[in-house]
């Protein structure tokens, strides 16, 4: 992959977040270092990212978010405010539950779990 300011610039907005950024959001962050630069360029840069194994896409329904966290990992998701963060959670049962009751050879877990962050849990 060549060199590309703009494909850094994004690369460093989507390290600089645990906040799981949608394209628009780093179109919004870009612009303020790069005013002219589009939107066609910040989702091709994206793509391009994804697709050299640089970050990741997390799907939230229709909705893609970008994670520097290439490993496999879970999500908790807010219902009120939309944030999602990373969780570490046990993935063993859900394994060996796959095999035992579906016959199913699970390879690995990813959960996104939805409620409420602490923000909203008073």
């Amino acid at each position: 992959m060549r060199f590309s300011q703009q494909r850094q610039i994004i690369k460093e907005i989507i390290f600089s977040t645990n906040s799981h950024p949608t394209a628009d959001w780093v179109y919004t962050k870009a612009k303020t270092i790069l005013p002219n630069i589009s939107l066609g360029t910040v989702y091709r840069n994206l793509k391009q990212l994804e697709k050299n194994g640089i970050i990741r896409i997390v799907y939230d329904g229709s909705l893609a978010r970008y994670d520097w966290n290439t490993k496999p990992h879970n999500h908790l998701k807010c219902q009120i405010c939309g944030e999602m963060i990373d969780a570490h959670l046990n993935k063993n049962n859900l394994i060996k539950d796959g095999k035992a009751n579906y016959d199913f050879e699970v390879s690995d877990v990813e959960i996104t779990l939805i409620g409420k962050c602490s923000k909203h849990n008073k």
